[in-house]
């Protein structure tokens, strides 16, 4: 993403989703269904960290938690829209492989989309200021690589080597980039914008920077960010066993469109949270900040975790229990719509905590996070169906319940109390991530 930009991995995932759906499609036994979710899964890796870099790209800080709702809220509406609309494939005339084969049109559709309606959103503003600075404009490369410069001596700063930040010194005239030349629509959609600091393919940097994001989970925010998010998609593997293995037998007998409908009020409730952890998210940091004279600290969305952190162990509980004891199904479905809250902000005020946090990392803290995430996920799914087999319902979900709020409600007080001084000391790890990341 730094080297290329950002297009280009939007791209091949993409391709690989295709090249997945295809292959689940027409897959003959365990092993295509098995092998045919390594191209679904390096589909899936975009959204895990690109597309959040690409959102704070084109927006601003107090606009993060609002486009946050609406990246998790998509997020949502996959995850728990996606089993009841196979659900309903799986029980038509159509049969399971059309899974697979809308899976392509979507796709296919989507790549269209994506390569000719959206522009490369990576800018590099500090090569745009040096240009600046020095009376060269860089906006504009022709196909052959050559630069066309057109400063304009009234509109630049003068070159000085102590002023790094670019602030004009006294009588000095502030750039009003009337000098830029802006790219062509081909300019703007190729497949490859090159960074500035790109030597040649650029693959030796591509490994150092692999190796150097590592480096992340120095940072305490990203290991709290990836706990948060990867326990809501650790719970996501229990719930969902229970309403294949419990719902669709004795005594409930539901069929596969019915407990397909049972991802509605998980839905219903994720709205619900993005609209909480993102737009309102948003509205209360503001509010926060007029209160210290506009000045905005990056803990002050979790205070909004407490209400998630509650509801969601609670739902967890009340689900488990309700299924067991068959309770009125009214239970069990507000429960659904509880988890589905904590789903739908969990991960949505954590993750614009974390960009709060370390604003120049975005795409290195969606890795870790991504790396955490994925990992409790895995682990989880190995380990549900052995729990579930070896306890009951009730205990099981009370457990979960317990880890959700030492996680999710334990976990934030932790973070709200020494968030700020983890900040400061690992702030020269964070300026050096920076300098070695630009080096390399």
């Amino acid at each position: 993403n730094w080297l290329y930009g950002r297009r280009i991995s939007y791209i091949i995932c993409l391709i690989s989703s295709i090249i997945g759906s295809v292959w689940f499609a027409r897959s003959d036994g365990k092993a295509d269904t098995i092998l045919c979710q390594l191209f679904l899964g390096i589909s899936e890796s975009v959204a895990e960290a690109t597309a959040q870099l690409s959102l704070t790209d084109v927006t601003f800080q107090h606009q993060r938690g609002s486009v946050l709702g609406v990246y998790v809220l998509a997020t949502s509406v996959g995850t728990f829209l996606g089993p009841m609309i196979s659900g309903f494939i799986a029980d038509s005339p159509l049969g399971w492989r059309w899974m697979g084969w809308l899976a392509l049109i979507i796709s296919f559709c989507t790549l269209v989309v994506f390569y000719f309606g959206l522009e490369e959103t990576a800018f590099d503003r500090d090569s745009i200021l040096d240009g600046l600075a020095t009376g060269r404009s860089s906006a504009e490369t022709d196909i052959s690589g050559e630069k066309k410069t057109t400063a304009d001596p009234t509109s630049v700063i003068i070159s000085d080597e102590t002023n790094s930040d670019h602030r004009p010194r006294k009588g000095n005239l502030i750039p009003n980039g009337s000098d830029l030349v802006p790219k062509s629509y081909w300019q703007r959609i190729a497949l490859i914008t090159p960074s500035p600091t790109l030597i040649g393919t650029g693959f030796k940097q591509y490994m150092r920077r692999t190796f150097h994001t590592l480096r992340i989970f120095y940072f305490p925010a990203v290991i709290y960010s990836g706990m948060q998010w990867g326990m809501q998609d650790a719970f996501l593997s229990f719930y969902m066993t229970v309403e294949d293995d419990n719902w669709t037998s004795e005594p409930y007998n539901y069929g596969d469109r019915a407990d397909a409908i049972m991802c509605i009020p998980t839905l219903i409730g994720a709205v619900i949270g993005c609209v909480y952890g993102g737009w309102f998210s948003d509205v209360f940091v503001r509010w926060m900040a007029k209160r210290r004279n506009n000045i905005s600290e990056a803990e002050d969305r979790l205070w909004l975790m407490y209400l998630p952190a509650i509801l969601s162990p609670i739902g967890l509980i009340l689900f488990g229990m309700g299924t067991q004891r068959v309770w009125p199904w009214p239970v069990p479905y507000v429960a659904l719509g509880f988890i589905g809250f904590g789903f739908g902000c969990g991960g949505d005020l954590t993750m614009a905590y974390l960009m709060d946090c370390y604003p120049e990392a975005v795409l290195e803290g969606m890795v870790g996070v991504a790396v955490i995430n994925n990992s409790l996920a895995c682990i989880f799914t190995f380990v549900c169906s052995i729990w579930l087999d070896a306890h009951s319902l009730t205990q099981v979900f009370v457990t979960l319940g317990c880890v959700s709020f030492g996680v999710m409600f334990i976990g934030t007080i932790v973070m709200m109390w020494f968030g700020k001084a983890t900040r400061r000391l690992t702030a020269g790890k964070y300026k050096e991530f920076l300098y070695i990341r630009g080096s390399v």
